[in-house]
């Protein structure tokens, strides 16, 4: 990142249409996968979502029109639910289809995992251990070094040498899946995965909470989540099922 850019120390105050067309038609001060982020002032960020879905283990990565703002619709309704429960969340408001207004947190290297059901990385990672779709009796927290092409599981001793608060983290995460199982259900909530920041305030969760980063199950055991492309579902019958997800948790 450029930490030296500097779009204007009241530019969140005047966030207006111009000035937000403006800004993003800059180099972004950040740029990944899934997300663009331009610097505004000193501690906040205007965070654009791309539309880019990917699977290491189902050797997909495309662009999937649409899906983009049916994230943004997604996580705007959830940071709302998490912030009431007492966790802090980096988002402030939404300015238009593609892009929202944060908190500016410098990504930690870890994420931290949250697993209800054994599924994806547990049973491939872990053959023989669990059955597919076996429900924990407590929730499994888990912590992955995020680096390409694919995140790794790290040990909870090596992250207490780097000072990480593990006890804090897991805290958050468990806080977060408590609210999240009870409010989308009857939907079933198997997994989902957090990027926690920190500032002179405390932790705070920094990544969306979005179908992207989870998954989540009718009754009926039908997918709801990014499950739908890594198994081969098109561009439309994902933007369908989360447009239709979307008016169930509004």
């Amino acid at each position: 990142m450029n930490q030296t850019s500097d779009h204007g120390t009241d530019t969140v105050e005047r966030l207006s249409p111009e000035t937000l067309s403006q800004l993003v038609q800059q180099s972004p001060d950040v740029e990944g996968r899934s997300k663009k982020l331009w610097m505004v002032g000193e501690s906040r960020c205007v965070t654009e979502l791309v539309p880019s879905l990917r699977s290491y283990t189902y050797e997909r990565d495309e662009l999937v029109d649409g899906t983009a703002e049916l994230r943004l619709d997604f996580y705007e309704t959830v940071a709302d639910w998490i912030e009431a429960a007492g966790v802090r969340t980096a988002f402030v408001r939404r300015l238009d289809k593609l892009r929202y207004l944060a908190e500016y947190r410098p990504a930690s290297p870890f994420e931290v995992i949250v697993k209800n059901v054994a599924t994806g990385s547990t049973t491939k990672k872990y053959p023989g251990l669990f059955d597919e779709g076996h429900r924990f009796s407590r929730p499994v927290v888990k912590f992955d070094y995020r680096i390409d092409p694919e995140d790794q599981p790290i040990g909870e001793d090596y992250l207490a040498e780097l000072g990480v608060p593990v006890v804090e983290l897991k805290d958050i995460a468990l806080r977060c899946n408590t609210v999240l199982t009870e409010r989308l259900a009857p939907l079933d909530l198997w997994d989902f995965c957090l990027v926690i920041g920190q500032d002179a305030g405390g932790y705070s969760i920094i990544s969306e909470i979005s179908p992207d980063c989870m998954r989540l199950k009718g009754p009926d055991g039908h997918s709801w989540d990014k499950d739908l492309f890594r198994h081969g579902a098109d561009g439309a019958q994902i933007r369908q099922a989360w447009q239709q997800l979307i008016e169930r948790v509004s």
